[in-house]
């Protein structure tokens, strides 16, 4: 099985990009104050949270799957065409960000009445996140 075969040691350091990138991106000095407002509630006192642990938790589990995802289509492109290096790892990654995170959310972002804007902030941070992850896992392998 191919996911036998992945480098765990870049899914690892790509993962801890990804899950830094995101906390910067939505740090209380970034974006988080300006994604809070644009969603509508006061970032000083957001609405009720379900817990650190499960918040965080559920996070790290979702970007721990996207690395693995994304390092499971640079593997595929590597048999086929050889390594695919710093570049087009952070440009696989730029591709899936923008092809399928963007994309995806966008309908359920309008049509959920979120607006564009907070469309933009959330994706801002999944693609940027992606690329540099993708940058990583094709650095390392």
């Amino acid at each position: 099985m191919f996911l036998l075969e992945l480098n765990w040691l870049g899914v690892l350091a790509g993962f801890v990009v990804y899950f830094i990138t995101g906390a910067i991106w939505f740090g209380p000095k970034t974006f988080y104050p300006a994604w809070m407002r644009a969603k509508g509630h006061d970032p000083e006192n957001p609405p009720g949270l379900h817990g650190p642990a499960l918040l965080f938790g559920l996070t790290a589990v979702g970007a721990l799957v996207q690395v693995v995802a994304l390092a499971s289509v640079l593997w595929f492109v590597a048999e086929v065409q050889g390594p695919v290096g710093l570049l087009g790892g952070a440009l696989a990654g730029l591709l899936l960000g923008i092809g399928f995170a963007a994309a995806s959310s966008l309908s359920h972002r309008l049509f959920g009445g979120d607006g564009f804007r907070v469309w933009a902030i959330e994706v801002g941070g999944d693609i940027v996140g992606l690329t540099l992850a993708g940058l990583v896992v094709g650095l390392i392998g």
